[in-house]
């Protein structure tokens, strides 16, 4: 939450009364924007004075937003059965008397205690500060320091002469009580404020006024929250003060200046341990070498030349003067050298306390960790040192009051409790997080959890069924709210208050403890009631048959406080039935726009109702699935929903065209090697959709149910070239659509019905996943990388050839291509491979390093010609090992690669824009493609058959079909020369409604002018079987056909039926 800070101050004017009833991240939009005002912010949102005015009565929150969140979430296509939706404060006396039933039960179990207690407190709102209450510092606890009393020494500064007779301190807060022994100086600031404030007996504390308030709030003072100061004034003034410092060898140390103490963190004293502390080391050695630094603050040469640092703790590979051996080998010239300081004290701390050993008199030989608390307890009962407290960071409440920690009588849960914690430990083993992240997180919680505040002052919600002068906290009452669901429809009749008629005719004060334990305790016997016993086994059977919780879905910063006290409090009401404890929950990131955060102030701002207007319901949900997955952050990207809307409104019209279509698709058997690729690749979608969807991978959902799973039909109509398949188009729309029904609902109940099916979508049957043939589709996946292989050498080959000269033409467009594949690898690729294979077995799955394999491979002596070719093939190896897994290390390939190609010869062809492609074995070209050439990765060879030019003439009137030039090659067939004519007539689309024939006089009969209705006179059609013949030489062409031969002339006649 610290990134909004900079956003914005909310100021809250007097006229406001200040509110708990908003929503967990209503302080983000009380930031958002310019206004610094609630009244300013609420105007923004269209609210006029009149209106505003209303929110200074809290219960106006509750009757204003309920019904607009419902309005926008009914147009996002929510399915939600709104009757079991309900408030969650007294003005609900169901919800009310659930949750005084919830903690009279924590109570009987010993869960809840009284007493005495730190917590965040806001002094403006006179209770404590849940993270609920406020604006900033969401999470922030309360940090404990050792408050130790340094007692200044006559003779007084004059600053302080004032207060002769008084014993006077300055109180220094520290996280190391144990390094108490090497103290040989105390900092202050010189240019900050401090103040002598009077304690509850007498003394004098010197410290800043932030940290005295906090104190005031912990007993330190007569008066709670009260800080009677007695004195103020600047560091500088007492620079130079003798003082005794506990447990230091030094009998007087004094006050020098340092200035980078901060004003915002513990007391503004710091006491110094230069033997142990990188910051301390360093400032002191500022002194004691700048003479000038000594005279500007008026400090003698006795109070800092004298005082060296004072071995107390061997810590192992720092020895016992741990920061100054690490600040002389980070090479630290003085205390401004933030990051080096920064690095040594990250260094240095932790293995201090884990492996640190104590060198002084007492705890000698003992670990730090072991005396550290022995330490501060020791000098606590000698007076010499108090707990003090304060929040760990800044915490602003949502009346811009800043926190304190303050010791209060308060109701509280004892999360701390050892039983209760290992109990919903071991909750969370049973749980799925979707995500390890999420996991640590509510590890780490259990860990620190301790008390947590459920009772304050004021506000909404619910009273202390025993103690009434108490609110229940809202982070507390709404923790196994979710049973309350499965209820709450048959009490409360729909109405979101609770305050209709109930379907049941039970009344709200019927509701007894007794009553709620027999709904929801499976052992609890039949209350003493006026309700029949049938009503109430209808409300016991709505909880069983709907509890466990399957699923919550929250915010990820909620894991620290509300989702783990959610864990406890059911398996505190639930002990011994671990299946009513919940049983998944999945934290989201927070939601970013154009990959930045929202904010109005730069117009980078988006509501849920301005983008549904914006980019339609089943858009915004479609931009908002592809946003992200995991706890990461998602970002809505305007661009993809635009996008996103165009390909659902291509996806529509492609479903309508085929749906009109739907007699000219090809029927009958689905059996060629497409057909049976894209019902595999649709099954393999089927299936990962499925798992994504399981695990809450909503953004990898989107990408196999939607756009891999569209790329997969685009394939099929593109390489189909006998035509899609109708029974796999209509199966591929159905499945289309149910995959994609959960993210666009609205668009796939339209779609359904353009399908005309009877019922509703949301009523059909997932679809079942067939068999998957991974090897086909492998083999597919093969076939389009050879095809975009031969394109990128085909352009390769028509670029003009390098050199010199700049008027090289590009070579003439090849007509024809041999493509070579490989049954084995060559020799030398089969031995590596062979290697490789013995390697990953043997080392369960891995390979060796390079340098281990270029060693045993150059020691072969089949291998020695190829070595240059022989680590480059290793690399490769290993690259795809990574990707495709152990199969790379096959010697033969899953499939015929010959046949898949022959296969899908035409579309090869077709797509290549050749001739005629043909498949042969490496082992029948020439040598280097044999060396080259390898299982997986055929090679081909371009080449331009030459020809002899002819007229090819339609004769036929109006049909929009012309003469043309057209080449004839050696070995042509009529069927090729047609397959040459409809590439360049594309209103051809049939080869079989193209007929050929030839002049019966070649020289006379193409001069004949043609008589309308009589084309075919004096001329012959060509058959299927002629076969041309082309002398290049004499520029003529010749054609056979059933052993007879003719001369076909300069022109030959095609008519198009």
């Amino acid at each position: 939450e610290e990134e909004e800070e900079e956003e914005i101050n909310v100021k809250i004017e007097d006229v406001i009364i200040k509110d708990k009833a908003k929503g967990k991240k209503s302080k983000a939009a009380a930031k958002a924007g310019s206004s610094k005002y609630q009244w300013g912010i609420m105007k923004s949102l269209g609210l006029s004075d009149e209106e505003i005015v209303k929110f200074s009565e809290a219960e106006h929150w509750l009757d204003y937003f309920p019904p607009l969140a419902i309005q926008d979430l009914k147009r996002m296509g929510l399915k939600v059965d709104w009757r079991r939706s309900f408030i969650t404060t007294d003005v609900n006396p169901y919800y009310d008397s659930f949750v005084r039933w919830q903690f009279l039960t924590l109570r009987e179990r010993s869960k809840i205690k009284f007493g005495k207690r730190y917590t965040i407190y806001s002094p403006k709102d006179g209770q404590p500060c849940m993270d609920h209450d406020r604006q900033t510092g969401e999470g922030v606890g309360p940090q404990e320091y050792t408050l130790i009393k340094l007692k200044v020494l006559d003779p007084y500064p004059s600053k302080l002469s004032g207060l002769k007779g008084k014993n006077i301190f300055l109180v220094a807060a520290t996280l190391r009580p144990e390094t108490m022994f090497g103290q040989t100086n105390c900092w202050v600031r010189p240019d900050m404020k401090y103040i002598g404030f009077e304690t509850v007996n007498g003394d004098i504390f010197i410290c800043t006024q932030r940290a005295a308030r906090n104190m005031s709030y912990q007993g330190f003072t007569k008066h709670n929250g009260v800080v009677p100061v007695v004195k103020e004034l600047m560091g500088e003034e007492i620079l130079g003060a003798s003082l005794s410092a506990p447990l230091a060898s030094n009998k007087v140390i004094y006050v020098l200046p340092m200035l980078t103490i901060k004003e915002d963190k513990g007391t503004g004293v710091v006491t110094s341990v230069p033997s142990d502390s990188p910051d301390d080391f360093a400032a002191l050695r500022d002194l004691k070498k700048k003479q000038a630094l000594r005279t500007k603050y008026g400090i003698r040469d006795d109070m800092v030349l004298p005082f060296e640092p004072v071995p107390i703790i061997e810590i192992p590979g720092f020895g016992n003067l741990s920061a100054v051996t690490i600040c002389d080998a980070l090479k630290v010239q003085s205390q401004n050298d933030r990051e080096k300081l920064a690095e040594a004290k990250e260094k240095l701390y932790l293995k201090g306390f884990y492996d640190g050993v104590m060198l002084v008199d007492g705890f000698k030989g003992q670990k730090v960790q072991d005396v550290k608390k022995t330490i501060q307890k020791n000098m606590i009962d000698t007076g010499d040192a108090f707990i003090y407290m304060e929040p760990e960071k800044q915490v602003m409440s949502r009346s811009s009051d800043e926190c304190v920690v303050a010791l209060c009588d308060q109701w509280y849960l004892d999360y701390g409790e050892e039983n209760w914690k290992k109990q919903t430990s071991q909750c969370l083993k049973g749980l799925e997080t979707f995500c390890e992240e999420t996991r640590r997180n509510f590890e780490a919680t259990l860990d620190w959890l301790q008390e947590h505040a459920c009772s304050r002052t004021y506000g909404l919600g619910t009273r202390l069924p025993w103690d009434e002068q108490w609110l229940i906290e809202s982070l507390s009452d709404s923790t196994i709210y979710m049973a309350f669901y499965t209820v709450a429809h048959l009490l409360q009749g729909g109405n979101l208050r609770g305050q209709a008629e109930s379907p049941l005719g039970i009344r709200p004060q019927q509701m007894t403890k007794e009553v709620w334990d027999y709904v929801f305790f499976k052992e609890a016997p039949f209350p003493k009631t006026q309700i029949p016993k049938e009503k109430l086994d209808q409300l016991k059977q709505e909880f069983e048959f709907w509890y466990p919780v399957d699923l919550r879905v929250s915010g990820k910063d909620l894991v620290p406080n509300h989702l783990s006290y959610y864990l406890y409090n059911h398996v505190a009401m639930w002990p011994e039935q671990s299946d009513k404890w919940p049983t998944a929950v999945r934290a989201n990131g927070h939601l970013l726009l154009n990959s930045e955060k929202m904010s109005k102030s730069t117009g980078n701002f988006l509501t849920l109702t301005q983008a549904i207007d914006k980019f339609s319901a089943d858009g915004m949900r479609l931009a908002l699935a592809d946003a992200g997955d995991t706890v990461e952050d998602a970002n809505f990207v305007e661009a993809m929903a635009d996008a996103g809307i165009l390909r659902l409104y291509t996806w529509v019209e492609w479903v309508k065209e085929m749906v009109a279509n739907w007699d000219s698709l090809r029927s009958g058997p689905a059996s060629t090697f497409n057909d049976r690729v894209f019902a595999s690749e649709m099954n393999a979608g089927i299936i990962k959709t499925d798992q994504n969807y399981e695990k809450m991978m909503f953004k990898e959902a989107l990408k196999t149910g939607f756009f891999e799973f569209q790329a997969a039909k685009d394939k099929y109509r593109e390489l189909a070239i006998e035509g899609m398949h109708r029974d796999l188009v209509f199966r591929f729309i159905e499945v289309q659509t149910l995959l994609l029904a959960p993210f666009c609902p609205h668009l796939c109940e339209h779609i359904w019905t353009l399908l005309g099916k009877p019922d509703s979508i949301m009523n059909a049957a997932w679809p079942l996943a067939g068999p998957v043939d991974e090897a086909l589709i492998r083999s597919s996946q093969y076939l389009m990388e050879v095809a975009h292989d031969l394109r990128l050498r085909l352009k390769n080959y028509m670029m003009p050839a390098k050199g010199k000269k700049t008027d090289k033409q590009p070579p003439q467009k090849p007509s024809h291509c041999t493509i070579y594949v490989a049954k084995n690898y060559p020799s030398w690729q089969h031995t590596t491979l062979s290697v490789l294979r013995n390697h990953f077995e043997a080392n369960s799955g891995k390979l060796p390093d390079n340098k281990v394999i270029a060693s045993e491979l150059g020691n072969l002596p089949e291998l020695k010609k190829y070595m240059k070719k022989v680590m480059p093939f290793v690399a490769m190896i290993k690259e795809n090992l990574e990707k495709m897994g152990p199969r790379v290390l096959d010697l033969q390939l899953e499939f015929d690669e010959q046949a898949v190609l022959m296969e899908n010869i035409v579309y090869l062809t077709n797509s290549l824009e050749l001739e005629h492609i043909e498949v042969k074995f490496a082992s029948e070209a020439e040598d280097k493609i044999r060396e080259d050439c390898c299982p997986g990765k055929p090679l081909n060879v371009f080449r331009t058959e030459p020809g002899v030019a002819v007229s090819l003439v339609n004769p036929q009137p109006s049909n929009g079909h012309f003469s043309t030039k057209i080449e004839i090659r050696q070995g042509d067939n009529r069927d090729s020369i047609i397959r040459r004519l409809m590439k360049m007539d594309r209103g051809i689309k049939d080869l079989s409604k193209v007929k050929l024939m030839r002049f019966d006089d070649p020289l006379l009969g193409p001069r004949r002018v043609p008589v309308l209705g009589k084309e075919h006179t004096g001329k012959t059609p060509i058959s299927e079987h002629a076969v041309f013949h082309v002398d290049l030489m004499s520029k003529k062409i010749h054609l056979t056909e059933n052993g007879l031969g003719a001369d076909i002339g300069d022109t030959i006649v095609y008519l198009v039926h």
